[in-house]
């Protein structure tokens, strides 16, 4: 995320058995050299990111002082317009690019442009090298999140691997803005730029040694319908149309940390560029202490309750944040508003933790870059409504009328989540297929129920024979033809 949140080394602190309960073999998740290599190369490209997230926001205040929140809010808007709209065009292209390759590219391409950021004295070029940088992130990220469920076909160690991945973000979270503090006492902080491209330089190297399928070719069709296929999914499917609105409530407390944190810590708070890194770590901390609990409670209950527990725990943060807005002293400040930053991080990761579940149940392997790509810019679409008003109305009117705001923004993206995500939501759907309408080849675990349907039961998702999710009455249709 940045919107935030996308990855971590793996630690020997960390009993990775006990985080992931499942036989530690050369079989199990962290035995998969493949994925291991693609784990640790997005990890050191994180780290870097962190460091980043710390630098941008100090020479925003370098250049801009009392104005770097609008700084950072247009910085990042522009982050948002590129990733809305350039996943979606390189999605529809993904099956013909070496993905190997592609990834090393970007990644080049990316440590290339943080290094020029140190050199800059002009808030224009902040916003011409992040327009650049995010330009080659909003392809890597999309293309990097389709490849991992082909290198793990099996449903539990993919399940692992999303919590691993949130893990990764989450320690990337909570060390990155420490160890950026712990630089900051002996350097200036224009060095952590240095360490970004030092991240992606080891990243690169970490992909160049890895064994990546390329795309599965991806169903034909105009350059429309391969640019718009990720969407029309997304439309179709109840539990997606749900997750646009978690998308929404993610961004509103979101943009809070990512944009607000330094004018809070330095105008309101009166403290230093560490104790920036200390709020972020906070979130990063909140965030931890869900990842790390996550894997059992997803497998005993499922995505759906996790998400919106962590949606109601993000509006919760949010209202907190402003309450505190409306002290104006108090040394006790400090210690809310640390308590406040973790409570965003935990909710943040019970709702991103899931997503690619969700994903993965919703489409075939064939779709599955054009549907992580169009999660990419449909949740950083709600980050380009939030983040500007994060940064522009914080400027103009302060923290409490923001927040409010942004409270509300996700006071909708929950009851969207609520009405459109059906609490009923099977792994597999029994349901029809007419007579004529499809190759009966196809169809080999049909049943004929009579002269016009056959009936059969898999994981339903949306593709050129099922166009859309069934409707109450064609399932009452199918009860009756089963009876």
């Amino acid at each position: 995320m940045s919107a935030a949140v996308e990855e971590a080394v793996i630690h020997p602190e960390i009993d990775y058995q006990e985080v992931f309960p499942m036989r530690f073999t050369s079989t199990s998740l962290f035995g998969n050299h493949d994925y291991l290599r693609l784990f640790t190369a997005q990890v050191s490209a994180l780290f870097g990111t962190g460091l980043t997230t710390v630098a941008l926001g100090l020479l925003a205040y370098e250049l801009a002082a009392g104005d770097a929140a609008a700084v950072l809010g247009t910085a990042l808007t522009i982050k948002m317009v590129v990733y809305v709209t350039v996943a979606p065009l390189v999605a529809a292209y993904a099956d013909r690019f070496p993905r190997r390759s592609f990834l090393v590219g970007l990644n080049v391409v990316r440590a290339a442009v943080v290094l020029a950021l140190p050199f800059i004295d002009q808030i224009w070029q902040i916003y011409a090298l992040i327009a650049l940088l995010q330009t080659a992130s909003a392809a890597f990220t999309p293309t990097y999140q389709a490849v991992i469920p082909d290198i793990l076909p099996d449903e539990r160690e993919y399940t692992r691997a999303l919590s691993a991945a949130q893990l990764a973000a989450t320690m990337e979270t909570l060390l990155s803005p420490m160890l950026a503090a712990a630089a900051l006492a002996v350097i200036s902080f224009h060095w952590l730029f240095v360490g970004t491209a030092v991240g992606f330089a080891v990243s690169a190297v970490l992909v160049i040694t890895t064994r990546i399928p390329n795309a599965t070719a991806a169903t034909g069709g105009s350059f429309r319908e391969r640019i718009t296929l990720g969407m029309r999914i997304f439309a179709a499917t109840p539990r997606l149309r749900g997750l646009l609105g978690l998308n929404l409530v993610v961004a509103a407390a979101g943009s809070v940390i990512m944009v607000n944190t330094v004018n809070y810590v330095r105008d309101t708070l009166g403290g230093t560029q560490s104790g920036v890194a200390l709020l972020l770590a906070a979130n990063g901390f909140g965030t931890m202490l869900v990842a790390l609990s996550l894997p059992r409670v997803l497998d005993r209950v499922g995505a759906r309750p996790v998400m919106l527990a962590g949606a109601a725990t993000l509006f919760a943060g949010l209202a907190a944040a402003i309450t505190l807005s409306l002290a104006n002293t108090g040394d006790w400040r400090w210690e809310a508003a640390i308590a406040v930053w973790a409570t965003v991080g935990a909710g943040t990761a019970a709702v991103l933790t899931p997503t690619g579940q969700v994903l993965r149940r919703s489409s075939r392997p064939a779709d599955r870059p054009a549907l992580f790509a169009a999660q990419f810019s449909l949740s950083h679409l709600a980050w380009l409504i939030t983040y500007p008003i994060a940064g522009w109305l914080t400027t103009a009117a302060g923290f409490t009328a923001t927040w409010i705001t942004l409270a509300v923004l996700a006071g909708a993206g929950i009851t969207v989540a609520l009405r459109m995500w059906p609490r009923h939501d099977p792994e597999e759907l029994t349901h029809l297929h007419e007579v004529g309408t499809i190759d009966p080849d196809r169809l080999a675990d049909a049943v004929r129920v009579d002269d016009r349907f056959y009936r059969h039961t898999h994981a339903y998702v949306i593709d050129a024979d099922h166009r859309r999710w069934p409707t109450p009455a064609e399932r009452r249709l199918v009860s009756a033809t089963a009876a």
